[in-house]
């Protein structure tokens, strides 16, 4: 029986507004690269599994300033190798300074507060884990879901990161829940699914772009409104 399901923040619970693809378009264009949306989803799930897998080797929100300059340049050239566009490190680099003067933040997907309560008033602990070096209260209210999550639990608050399996294991401490009882939902094979499964918890891949459409490693769902049935 299911005691409490965890969710993973961006991609999952949260998304950018503006998009990142009128972002990349934006801050690209200053630089006369043209992309496109299926190229960005394309270069972010590329971009995003290399961001979970340099943070299982060393966590990328504790490098230092260069380093942490030269992950950020790599991770959008992953992005724009999607869209068919290869560039320097160099250029890289002063793209994503120039996309981070852009505006943007976070806001719930349409799916989000509804399937949290479903999930609340069958008696379901719901909780949110995410790699962000923000308190859980922060987050959570910035997102407006704080009174639909029961426990928040961030990588800046425990010092580690998924997919470490501690990061797991102290949710369901405040779940007051056995990995057997447990589930957690996110948008990445190596960081959500695979760190899920390590720390004994039941992994659902969240797959809103159909990237994953070959995945069978867990069950697979395009939206939130598709996981209260694998929870009953």
């Amino acid at each position: 029986m299911i005691k409490a399901v965890f969710f993973d923040m961006y991609g999952t619970l949260a998304g950018f507004r503006p998009s990142r693809y009128e972002v990349q378009s934006k801050a690209c264009r200053d630089f006369g690269i043209e992309v496109t949306p299926e190229g960005v989803i394309r270069g972010y799930a590329a971009a995003d599994a290399y961001m979970s897998e340099q943070n299982a080797a060393a966590p990328v929100r504790l490098r230092s300033g260069p380093a942490k300059e030269a992950f950020f340049a790599e991770y959008e050239r992953f992005v724009l190798r999607g869209c068919g566009v290869d560039v320097s490190a160099e250029l890289a680099a002063q793209i994503w300074r120039r996309l981070r003067r852009i505006p943007y933040g976070l806001a719930p997907f349409d799916d989000a507060a509804p399937t949290l309560g479903v999930l609340r008033r069958r008696g379901v602990t719901v909780g949110m884990i995410s790699n962000i070096d923000q308190t859980g209260g922060e987050i959570a209210g910035k997102l407006g879901l704080g009174g639909l999550l029961d426990v928040v639990v961030t990588s800046g608050e425990v010092g580690v990161d998924k997919p470490d399996p501690a990061i797991f294991r102290t949710a369901l401490e405040r779940a007051g829940a056995q990995p057997g009882e447990a589930m957690h939902v996110g948008d990445q094979p190596a960081s959500d699914v695979e760190g899920a499964a390590r720390a004994g918890i039941a992994p659902v891949l969240l797959d809103r772009d159909g990237i994953h459409s070959a995945y069978d490693r867990c069950p697979r769902i395009s939206t939130l409104t598709e996981l209260p049935p694998l929870v009953a």
